[in-house]
């Protein structure tokens, strides 16, 4: 996994993770709907890489 890629997942996680608190937080459920689908983003990001870096070995 590239350290780029895997920043950038990292980096999904936490910001879905951050607005979907927020959200919680407001009683907002469109901002708590965003960051749910942005840290499943980074999720699915995460596995595609990690998936890759399995089949180079």
């Amino acid at each position: 996994m590239t350290a780029q890629k895997k920043t950038k997942a990292k980096s999904d996680q936490v910001q879905g993770a951050v607005k979907e608190t927020a959200g919680r937080l407001v009683g907002n459920e469109r901002l708590t709907a965003e960051g749910r689908a942005q840290r499943a983003k980074g999720d699915g990001r995460e596995s595609v890489e990690k998936a890759k870096d399995a089949f180079k070995r």
